[in-house]
């Protein structure tokens, strides 16, 4: 059993919002699934992970769900059992009683530093390196999801294209446009309200609680729903993870943030526009820079511009309202585009099966 690395603890701290736990909720689930592990999702706050998972009883230390057994990381801390792949999910930094007991084994587990996902090129160069510990006998490997052949690829469930092809056949054509809005509050998001209110089309916002709805609430007053114009502002229930794809597949643009909405967006082959997350030190605008690059290779000059606009718009300010309604011109261009992007992608192996070869090759 040892050699087929049959058991996998991820550790897992809520740094902000629902990124780091979804990726995580989503990795341990497909291991289980679809590769036959036995799965440990360490977390350090649950009250982050119920809505995604709402099964989940926030009072139980050790519960399972979905064949992942999850555990409670808090400061007491006991050490029953060292899994054969330890992932240290966005460097998250294992307890000092974990590593311990990691390095007394004779045979040492394969222990993984999960990236965030980033498009830029030096990941590639980064991605499986091995970063010996300074004091124990162990040696930590970094693995960066990414879109190239050279990186570890992304989350990506068997059958997902299938499922999703199956809900686009069976939509029923709308005369409104879709859109989901789901955004960190320093979107600009009163700008994007005010260019709803000038569509020309009838539009319907769909806009999930937290930040998103309470960035509209801020600039619209009450608890909705808002007209404006043709446009309708609608609040929407928050969506557990399992029911976040059928959202993105029924809307024809979605406003995505961060890491784990960002490659579902992907996947649903639908226009889309991305928030990075902001970072003080202006690391987030390299990365948005970085994937824009690499996202519109090969696109004409009229849509690579439309695309870039918005992007840059949308994490930057400028003119919300000429971005979108040149976003809007061009989405027939730019949903073919995003289901090509997406069926290049999915030509690659996905992050779960990645590591599962990584860290078999290790051994």
């Amino acid at each position: 059993m040892a050699a087929m690395q049959l058991h996998w603890d991820i550790f897992c701290r809520v740094i902000d919002n629902y990124g780091d736990i979804g990726v995580c909720w989503r990795l341990a689930r497909q291991l289980a699934a679809e590769h036959g592990r036995a799965v440990r999702l360490w977390v350090d706050e649950l009250e982050s992970l119920k809505p995604l998972c709402p099964s989940i009883d926030v009072s139980l230390g050790s519960q399972s769900w979905q064949g992942v057994e999850i555990r409670l990381w808090d400061e007491i801390m006991v050490v029953d059992r060292v899994a054969d792949v330890v992932i240290e999910a966005f460097a998250c930094e294992l307890p000092e009683e974990y590593l311990d007991a990691m390095s007394q084994l004779p045979t040492k587990p394969c222990w993984i530093n999960l990236e965030y996902l980033s498009a830029e090129a030096w990941t590639d160069d980064c991605h499986g390196v091995a970063s010996p510990h300074p004091a124990l006998p162990l040696v930590k490997y970094f693995f960066f999801p990414g879109f190239s052949a050279k990186s570890g690829g992304l989350l990506r469930e068997n059958g997902l294209f299938a499922r999703r092809d199956q809900v686009f056949a069976a939509d029923s054509p709308s005369q409104s446009l879709h859109v989901s809005l789901f955004c960190y509050d320093t979107a600009p998001v009163k700008a994007l309200l005010e260019a709803f209110r000038e569509s020309p089309l009838p539009l319907v916002c769909h806009v999930p609680p937290g930040k998103p709805l309470a960035a509209v609430a801020a600039h619209l007053g009450g608890s909705g729903p808002w007209q404006l114009g043709q446009a309708l502002i609608q609040p929407i229930p928050f969506t557990p993870i399992d029911d976040f794809d059928q959202l993105l597949w029924h809307c024809d643009i979605n406003f995505v943030r961060g890491e784990d909405s960002f490659i579902r967006a992907q996947w649903a082959g639908k226009p889309f526009v991305w928030q990075v997350y902001q970072q003080d030190d202006g690391a987030h605008l390299i990365k948005l820079e970085a994937f824009l690059q690499r996202y519109s290779e090969g696109l004409d000059e009229t849509t690579k511009t439309a695309i870039r606009r918005l992007f840059v718009a949308w994490n930057m300010g400028g003119n919300v309202a000429s971005a979108w309604q040149g976003y809007v011109e061009n989405r027939q261009t730019i949903a073919r585009h995003n289901r090509d992007w997406a069926e290049r992608l999915v030509e690659r192996p996905d992050l779960a099966t990645a590591l599962v070869n990584f860290c078999a090759a290790k051994v």
